[in-house]
């Protein structure tokens, strides 16, 4: 019986323990548990062998591969069957895990009292009183030719996010189809998503093939049909295996029930499968996860490297700034290295003082890696908050976060049928074919070519939850053809030009806050002192540059991101901007503050309680909404997220219009 992955017992514990007269003369020896325990002589030839033997294998263990892979498949089609049978039948089970799991089989299985594997992988209470796979499980066992990482996933579809994280690290799928089912929707849809994720091989196990008398027929037209989806999602490696998880066969060794099969077992597969990525053809790629300065005498750059080979004397280039250098060490813990690759933990030291951070890039100068700052990619959704196009979120890649948001949802994509449909949203676990625009350039690589450099994800920038997961396709032409021009004279002359500080206050509020009100006053008043000044009024706006618009969530996002940068661009031509637009969500106010330096953004809460809101409705609004009349209104059956820390807090019921906008006017002029 197998103790764990680890020295089995075996010859070599013989060996520890030597003849039970010998250990006793050379050290003596205890009782436990009815065994003999022997304490060896360090000394002796006994133990300097079982220390030399413990070595061998320990350093036979260190020079394993690794291989990551994910089982997914429909419903009850035995995914955590296969990886709890292959745990138990390559004996890598400790004794208490077997006693534990012939207990739960007796009180959860599906089987009668029989052993149910399942168990081994069903580790949520909620999953072994439904039978089925909530959360993504990872297991790890080895075998004396590999060392495998495996991660059993959900096939429910509202747990299609989970199963996507189990693929972003596995470099082969494991699918899982019922033999008297054939090919079902699920199938389709997680063989999407492993294409999605960039893995190109994919075991097809056609399991339970005891329950249709193990018949190639059967087998050869699902493997027929699989191949032809394969080839249309760019899945180049499919390896099929007719199965009996239950049973056993073919799992680990060839069955005697499946005569006509000649292919290897699942194990033998997943034993010898060469999953290695050629990432050496696309040059050195080192994102720098931290600057090295223990001291001031030395400065290097660690990461780990993400393609590519690198030497001392290699000319590499720093990305985005495109500064070049020579490297001149590669430094270990261990000592300095002769040369690195790809998947080595490593500090580069270079000839020159560059400018290099956390976050960028070092790559071969002769195959630089692109930059860009805008780009076509593929898009999973995995907030339970729909994405709308121009909020504003931290994009982060590698070592790097920058700010971005998704200036257009080309296609949703149904992950069913692989159907593309218009979509100007996207709600949980659905995926899309999206353009990104980023607020500054960073260096990247195609998804399909380097999956550390071309995959990233998305985080509200409020709560810091990852909404998203996404693959770069590639940078949009307009990236590389639009670029700043410069001017002579800029915001600081014209501003001086008006002799005034240019600014933009935000006045945020309900419908009916009295935030145009308030605006107009000040409006007033500074025009009155001679300032320049110009109004963006909601309705106004409406009636022009915003026409388009309506009022659902994702045109709000719209309408506040177009506003922002026109706000912006008064304010570059010295203008003092009143922006009255109710703007009920935070992202959006934020992404407006970020256009502006520090402190040209006032943010004023126009303050008036609902209720106030209502009573005055001089539009009438309130109640045409309260009727179901105008649907998403704020405040009825829209949020209004209120500033958390405005500039000016405008209370209306403790003063009057004219007060407030004193109060407006006198920060201003502070």
């Amino acid at each position: 019986m197998a103790t764990g992955f680890g020295v089995r017992e075996s010859g070599l514990a013989e060996a520890e323990r030597g003849d039970a007269g010998d250990a006793k003369s050379e050290a003596g020896a205890g009782k436990s548990g009815g065994s003999v325990v022997a304490f060896a002589n360090p000394a002796s030839p006994v133990a300097n062998a079982a220390g030399e033997a413990v070595a061998d294998y320990l350093k036979q263990h260190e020079s394993k591969s690794l291989l990551r892979f994910i089982t997914c498949g429909s419903v009850d089609d035995g995914k955590s069957t296969l990886i709890g049978r292959l745990l138990h039948d390559t004996q890598r089970l400790f004794e208490d895990q077997l006693a534990a799991l012939d207990a739960d089989s007796r009180r959860h299985g599906t089987r009668n009292g029989q052993i149910d594997f399942a168990l081994l992988v069903d580790g949520l209470a909620a999953e072994r009183e439904q039978g089925i796979t909530i959360d993504v499980a990872y297991r790890y066992f080895g075998t004396e030719r590999r060392k495998f990482i495996v991660a059993d996933c959900p096939g429910h579809e509202q747990y299609t996010r989970n199963m996507a994280t189990g693929a972003s690290t596995a470099d082969l799928a494991v699918v899982l189809v019922d033999a008297r089912k054939g090919l079902l929707t699920q199938t389709r849809r997680h063989s999407y998503i492993v294409s999605l994720l960039g893995i190109r091989h994919v075991l097809l196990a056609v399991n339970k093939m005891d329950l249709v008398g193990f018949d190639q027929a059967v087998f050869e037209g699902i493997v027929e049909e699989y191949r032809e989806l394969a080839a249309k999602l760019g899945i180049d490696h499919v390896q099929a295996v007719p199965l009996s998880a239950l049973e056993g066969d073919n799992l680990t060794a060839r069955s005697d029930a499946t005569p006509w099969y000649r292919g290897p077992s699942v194990l033998e597969h997943l034993e010898t499968v060469d999953v290695a990525r050629d990432r050496a053809e696309l040059g050195l790629r080192l994102p720098v996860q931290w600057v090295n300065r223990p001291h001031q005498d030395f400065r290097g750059f660690a990461g780990t490297i993400a393609a590519g080979s690198v030497r001392p004397g290699d000319e590499i280039v720093a990305l985005p700034s495109g500064r070049r250098s020579r490297v001149q060490r590669i430094v270990t813990a261990d000592g300095d290295l002769a040369q690195a690759v790809a998947g080595q933990a490593v500090t580069l030291t270079l000839a020159d003082e560059l400018d290099i951070s956390r976050g960028d890039v070092i790559a071969g100068a002769a195959q630089p890696a692109q930059v860009a700052d805008q780009f076509a990619a593929h898009l999973l959704w995995m907030d339970a908050n729909p994405l709308l196009p121009g909020r504003s979120y931290w994009l982060k890649i590698g070592t790097r976060t920058v700010t971005a948001s998704v200036t257009e949802i080309k296609h949703k994509i149904d992950v069913n049928t692989q159907a593309q449909l218009a979509a100007r949203r996207l709600e949980l676990n659905e995926v899309a074919s999206c353009n990104i625009g980023l607020d500054q350039p960073i260096a990247f690589e195609a998804y399909r070519d380097n999956r550390e450099l071309g995959s990233f994800v998305l985080i509200d920038r409020q709560t810091h939850a990852t909404v998203a997961a996404g693959t770069l396709d590639f940078a949009l032409r307009r990236a590389e053809n639009i670029h700043w021009q410069p001017v002579d004279v800029d915001n600081v002359a014209r501003a001086r030009a008006k002799q005034q500080k240019p600014r933009c206050v935000w006045f945020t509020g309900l419908s009916g806050s009295g935030k145009s009100t308030i605006a107009n006053l000040v409006d007033k008043q500074l025009h009155a002192l001679g300032h320049h000044t110009f109004i963006l009024d909601g309705d106004n706006v409406r009636h022009g540059l915003n026409k388009d618009l309506g009022f659902t969530d994702a045109d709000r996002v719209e309408n506040i991101r177009r506003v922002a940068e026109v706000a912006k661009l008064m304010t570059d031509a010295g203008l003092i901007v009143l922006v009255s637009f109710i703007s009920p969500f935070r992202a959006e106010r934020q992404l407006a503050r970020g256009l502006f330096g520090a402190d040209e953004f006032v943010e004023v809460f126009v303050d008036t309680p609902l209720e106030e809101a209502e009573r005055r409705d001089v539009k009438g609004l309130y109640a045409k909404a309260r009727a179901g009349k105008i649907p998403n209104f704020t405040g009825i059956d829209s949020p209004y997220e209120a500033p958390e820390s405005p500039e000016l807090h405008l209370a209306t019921l403790d003063d009057d219009p004219q007060a407030l906008a004193q109060r407006v006017v006198d920060y201003l002029r502070g």
